[in-house]
This record gives structure tokens, sequence and C-alpha cells, in this order.
């Protein structure tokens, strides 16, 4: 041991001189044991916030949030170990090339009791390399209260770390020449060291490996870039305080940590710089290291600070730490030209001040960060809680209870599309569109009968029955659209003279109005199928959307697609079915019927008065022209004021109102301007528009009754009949009623390693954030 001089001066916290005590080379120092760092006077409070960090780091909350922490990093050789020795008390391993393989939590905090060490291991990745979702600690061997046990403990901690897939029990128990080579040069799993004693310091920082510039042996390439993104990991949080250690014995510029340092803290506001072996600056160059801690070369916001420690050497001669200190309180008061700066200067020289400085900075940024940290802490348990909350259901150990009450629900819900929905994208309402373009192709099969001869009416374009307007809203562009072929009236009765077998003069058989009709509903089946094909795709990809619904986010999707594969079976046998329906009713039509005796009459006689006016109208169109003016015209009528009187004279009949005037007189009442026609002498054609009113009649009756009993067809034997038997089909199908059942239930509710690893990560995000919440809670200031 090195006696102290009684003529050193002693520094205190501001810089000032004092006469230092004369130590006693006999009888050991009070703090001979510990590192004689810690500062009595600091205050409760602060210890309780460096207390609540190392609480909030023991719940790995540091992943989601922004937690301050004091990184101590520096180039390989920069004197790191040695100022972390001289911080903590205790000797690190030593080896040859980089001693730091792996981070190391220093967790101080002074106490009355014994000076203890706990040592344990962190992971926060697994033995592939992967993000662990909650850190795993384990406790690495008994508390240690003798500081000659600590560097072996933490050279055996840090192998163990290097070798994540050895049992830690082997490096903490075994032979050191039995524990096998490191599998790993660097690692971002971490040794934590908590110290507590008398004289310790209230501190807690991290070592990181130190830099490096080239792979040494046994190396691997990519050790560079890997210590450099771990250090990055640290130090580029806006919360994490750098402590950048530079050796003076190095040019400044050589040494990569400061680069570093400066990239993620470009305006130096939250790094402290420690210059290290002061006492190996080459002869002639203090001055420029002495601007550093002038602040005068790359300023720093929490200055420069310079330290001396023992030499590997002086610790293997039994250096204590206490004679550390007195060696270093000599060298800057003694010698030049640090003894010779300014009293402002002065407290940036020594280990003490850095420490009491960096624990000032640790605990002022904890206070200004607690109400962020809690808010941050809130926000992300809310997140964290809404992902659970958004997660499939947790699979059940009742497995087959749990698959039939999906597949109910999923059943109750079909009931409830395939019932009807009020929704614009409701299955009905989506199906409804391609029923109505069924309906406007059976319309557009209407026969387009023309009571003209074809010599005449070539160039002929026939006008629609107005009476038709009022009960098919059919526009112009979609009545030309469907235009069928015309048929004259010279056809139908060449058509009719043919048939004619042992009839009578003037009466034709009804096989001619079966033809024509026939050839009508011929071309019914191609829509009523197109149809059926159009609600089968509907059909088919509405019940889908609702297995994926009921089904995608359970166990690993093999629910969802077998139901899915049985659903479109189902579907395509109803589909089937209605196939069978639809050609039945085809058939149906292919005779005419009709006991709707009342309404084909009216048709008829309509379609006979057309087919009649459109005749006259070419072979006498001045009567025709009267009847149309007088439909347009109609003659006005006596108007009487509220005595009775005339106000205006009706106007006398004329023309088409006279022969209706006429006709009335004589007691035939009830004309209507189109039955005129009928007045004319017969037409030698007549037999041909009397077939062609009953056939043009029979369409109106037949085609109505057609559209609307295919669509009720299909919605009977393909929607409605979805519901058929489905729940015993889906059992069947997915083979719950055989013995197999509740096998196969357990094998659909194992959810996918994906989904559970979520969940689980979630779980241990949500508890870790859970218990640094608690932490914050627990505090009192």
């Amino acid at each position: 041991m090195i006696k102290p001089k009684a003529s050193t001066p002693k520094l205190t916290n501001n810089g000032t001189a004092s006469a230092p005590p004369i130590a006693n080379p006999t009888s050991p120092s009070p703090i001979d044991d510990g590192v004689g760092l810690a500062n009595v006077h600091l205050n409760q409070s602060r210890r309780k916030l460096l207390d609540l960090l190392n609480k909030l780091y023991n719940t790995g909350v540091q992943a989601d949030v922004d937690i301050p922490q004091i990184a101590v990093i520096g180039s390989q050789s920069a004197g790191k170990s040695s100022l972390i020795e001289s911080i903590s008390g205790i000797t690190l391993p030593r080896a040859a090339g980089t001693c730091t393989r792996c981070p190391t939590e220093c967790k101080l905090s002074s106490s009355s009791s014994d000076w203890t060490c706990i040592v344990t291991l962190r992971f926060t990745t697994d033995v592939n390399g992967q993000t662990l979702g909650q850190p795993r600690t384990i406790m690495f061997g008994p508390a240690i209260t003798d500081k000659s046990n600590v560097e072996e403990r933490i050279r055996r901690a840090q192998r163990a770390i290097l070798n994540p897939g050895t049992a830690y029990r082997t490096f903490l128990d075994g032979d050191d020449e039995d524990l096998p080579k490191s599998e790993l040069t660097f690692s971002t799993n971490c040794v934590t060291l908590q110290i507590s004693g008398p004289g310790v310091a209230d501190l807690s920082f991290c070592d990181l490996p130190g830099l490096i510039a080239s792979v040494g042996t046994g190396g691997n390439n990519n050790d560079i870039q890997l210590v450099e993104n771990l250090v990055t990991s640290y130090i580029s949080k806006p919360s994490c305080v750098i402590l950048l250690t530079v050796a003076c014995e190095t040019d400044f510029e050589n040494q990569g940590a400061h680069q570093l340092a400066k990239k993620h803290d470009p305006h130096g506001k939250r790094t402290i710089g420690v210059l290290t072996k002061p006492d190996r600056i080459p002869t002639g160059e203090e001055a420029r290291w002495l601007k550093f801690i002038q602040n005068e070369i790359e300023p720093l916001e929490n200055n420069w600070f310079c330290v001396k420690q023992p030499s590997s050497n002086d610790l293997k001669q039994g250096v204590t730490w206490a004679d550390a200190r007195q060696r270093e309180n000599e060298f800057f008061s003694m010698t030049a030209p640090w003894c010779n700066l300014e009293s402002m200067y002065q407290k940036y020289l020594r280990t003490g001040n850095l420490v009491e400085r960096a624990s000032s900075i640790l605990s002022d940024l904890i206070s200004r960060r607690l109400p962020v940290i809690q808010e941050e802490l809130q926000k992300a348990l809310r997140r964290t809680e809404e992902a659970l909350a958004a997660m499939p259901k947790e699979p059940s150990a009742d497995a087959f209870s749990e698959v039939m009450t999906l597949l109910y629900a999923f059943i109750a819900d079909i009931s409830f599309h395939v019932g009807g929905v009020p929704n614009e994208d409701g299955l009905l309402q989506s199906i409804r569109p391609h029923q109505m373009q069924f309906r406007m192709a059976i319309r557009s099969t209407a026969p387009q009968f023309v009571p003209l001869e074809t010599r005449v009416a070539r160039d002929f374009k026939m006008t629609r029955p107005k009476f038709l307007d009022q009960e098919e809203a059919m526009d112009t562009e979609d009545a030309d659209k469907y235009s069928p072929e015309p048929i004259f009236i010279d056809e139908v009765m060449a058509r009719a003279q043919k048939a004619r077998a042992r009839e009578l003069p003037d009466n034709y058989p009804f096989v001619v109005r079966a033809e024509y009709v026939s050839s009508i509903t011929d071309k019914w089946l191609s829509p009523a199928q197109i149809l059926c094909n159009q609600t089968y795709n509907v059909l088919f990809k509405y019940m889908k959307a609702l297995v994926h619904k009921h089904f995608a986010s359970f166990g690993q999707g093999n629910l969802e697609q077998r139901v899915g594969v049985i659903l479109q079976n189902h579907i395509q046998a109803a589909c089937h079915r209605t196939e069978n329906r639809i050609k039945w009713l085809i058939n149906l039509e292919s005779r005419p019927f009709t006991l709707n005796e009342h309404y084909l009459s009216e048709y008829k006689d309509k379609f006979l008065s057309f087919y009649k006016a459109v005749r006259q109208s070419q072979r006498n169109p001045e009567l025709l022209a009267s009847i149309n003016d007088h439909l347009t015209n109609p003659p006005k009528a006596a108007v009487y004021n509220r005595n009775g009187h005339i106000v205006t004279d009706a106007v006398q009949p004329n023309g088409i109102a006279k022969i209706l005037s006429g006709l009335a007189e004589v007691g035939i009442s009830g004309v209507k301007p189109e039955d005129i026609p009928k007045l004319l002498p017969s037409d030698t054609m007549e037999p041909a528009i009397t077939i062609m009113a009953e056939v043009r009649a029979y369409f109106q009756v037949a085609y109505k009754r057609f559209v609307d009993n295919i669509p009720l067809a299909i919605d009977q034997e393909l929607i409605l009949g979805l519901e058929q038997d489905i729940l015993l089909t889906i059992h069947s199908g997915l083979g719950l009623n055989g013995p197999d059942g509740m096998r196969i239930c357990q094998e659909l509710t194992q959810e996918s390693p994906q989904v559970a690893g979520k969940r689980q990560e979630l779980k241990k995000r949500w508890e870790r954030l859970s218990a640094a919440s608690r932490e914050l809670l627990s505090i009192g200031l």
C-alpha cells in the first residue's frame, strides 16, 4: 500500500483545495473494502429514483419504453474496464484482446449492510438469436460476500452467456478445464451485477463491449459490425446517457467510439466525456488534452472528465481501491499541468467527481422522465390490451364443445343472412340485379308480330303498344336492344293454312298457337340457367366470406378450409336440385295453359285492337289519324258556374267524337276510339290477326308467371335450401359424429404457431408493462 503524503491537497466537489487527511498505513481505512464513492449527503429522493430505475429494468420494460440509462462505451483498450472497476469496486475478468464480450449491467447502491454482489444472467434472445417476448432472468449462483470471488464468477457468467445452447450450471459448477469453448464471440444477452454495501456509489450503468477495429484470432468477420450494432441499440435511445471513455495515449481522432457517440448525440447534450490514462500522454501534448476539460474541443453539455485508474499490475500487487483513490488524488494534485488548472475545472478531475456528476444526471433525468414514462406505459398498456382483445379466442381445454359452439354460431349466421338482412350488400340484395336481368331477358323473347304483309312492311318499324307502358317500364333503348325478329301476318296466315287438316274453312288448328308458344318458351331455359349460375356464384362468394369471418382466426386454418369445402359441395348439391327444378318448370311452360282467363281475354282484346289499328294505319291511314287526333285532343265539354249557367258551350261532336256519339244514340255504349277499326269490313287476314293476338296475349300471362316462378324456385331450392341438413352435413363432413370426433376437434383447435407466438409475446409485454406501472405507482417521492 502506498502511503499518502501529508502535503497532498484534497479537492472538494466544487473544486476548492483543502488539506487532506493523513492515512494511517498500519490501520485500515473505514472504506478500504469499498469503492469509497458513496455520497452520504445524497438525498433519499435520488436513491429512490435510482432504485426505481433498477426495478424498471428488472421488468424488462426497456424493450417497450425508453427508460433512462447510462451506457459506458469506448474503443478497445480505452480504459473502460478499469473505470468500471474503479466505480464498482470489483475486479473484472482480464484476458488478451477484448475483455467484455457481452453487456454488463452494474446496479450499485450504498447500504449499511454487509457488502454483497448478486450475479444474474438476463437473456433477451433465445439460442437461435430470436428476440424473446419477455427477458429470462437466471440467478447465477448464490450471493457473493467476498470480493475476491467476483472476478471468477463474472468470467463464468460471461462464458454461460456466450454458450446459450449449454446449461448455465455447467459454467457455474464445472471445472474450468472442462468448460466448452464459446459458441459466440459476442452476445446481446447480458450479465447483471447487483452490488450493495457501505461506501458503494449510488449509480446504475451498463458496460458495453469495446468497439473493435479488427477481428482477433478465432473471431468472426461480422464481429466489428455486431459490436457496433449492439452499442448503437443502447446509445441511440433518447434517454440513454453516454459515458464515453477516450484514452489519452492514443490520438483522439482514431478512437471510433467518439464518432459513434456524436452520430447519435450530435449536439453533445447527453454525453459525458471521460479521459483515461492521463499518465500516458506523450510529453508536450498535455495542453491539447486540457482543452477537453476546459470544453474547448468537442464541447459537451455535461463536460469532459479525467480519471486515473490503477493498472492491472497494480491490482495484482494488492493495491486497494482506497489506495487507488489516494494515488489518483495525488496525481491530479501534484502533477502538472492538471494541478495548475483553475478551480472551476478541478471538479472535472477524479473518479469521485465523475460518479457524483453521473449519478446526479441520471437521477435528474429519471425525475424529468417519470411523467412521460408513466404516460408512455399507459399508452403501451392500452395498445397491448387492444391487440390482445383483437386476437382470436384462445383455444379451450374442451375442444369438442368449442368446435360445436363455433359451428352452431356459424349455422345461425347462415340462417340470418339467408332469411334476409337489411343491408345494401346483403345476400338477397346482391342477387336482385341478376333477377332483374333475367326478367328483361325473358321479356325480350316476346314475339314481334307485324300485322302487315312482308312485301309491304320490309322497312316498317312496329311501335310499342301504349297500354304496355303502364305495366312494363322499358325505355326505348332497352326496347331496341331486345327487339326480336319480326313475324309478318302473311307468314302467320300461311302457317295456319298449312296446319289445316279436317277443319272447316276459317277454322285453324290449336297446334299453330302451341307451336308459336313452344318456340318462345324454348328460349327461356338459357336465361333461367344463367340466373341459377349467377345466384350460385353470389351465394358461394357470400358463404365463403361467412366461413372466413367465423373460422379464419381459429386454429391453424384447417377448420376454415374443411368447412369451406363441405359448404361448397353442399351448395353445389343444392344447385343441381335447382337446375332440375328449372327444367321441370320449363317443361310445364312448353304447353299453353292458364286459368287466368280474364287476364288472357283482356290482353287478347287489347292486342287485337292494336294489330287491327296498325293494319288500318296502312290500309286506312285517315281513320287512324282521326282516332289519334281524338285521343290527343278530346272535344271540350260544356263548363258551368256555381249557379248552373253555362260559361263555355260544349264543342259540337265531329269526326270520331261524332261516331262515338252516334253509336251511343243507337244504344251501343262503351265503345272506345281504338275499337272503331273493328266496325270496318272484314279482313281476309282476320284469322292470322286473331292467332297473333292470342299468342301475344298468352305470352303476357306466361312470362309474368315464369319470371316469378324461376326466382322463387332458385330461392327455395338453392338459397333457402342451403339450410337443409346443413348441420348434419358439416358434422358428417368433419367426422365429428364418429368415434374420432374428439381427436378431430383437438386437431382443429390447435392454433398456428404464429398466432400462439404473437399472443404469448403480447401477454409477456402486458406483464412487463403492468409490472413497470406498478413499480411507478409504488414509489413515494
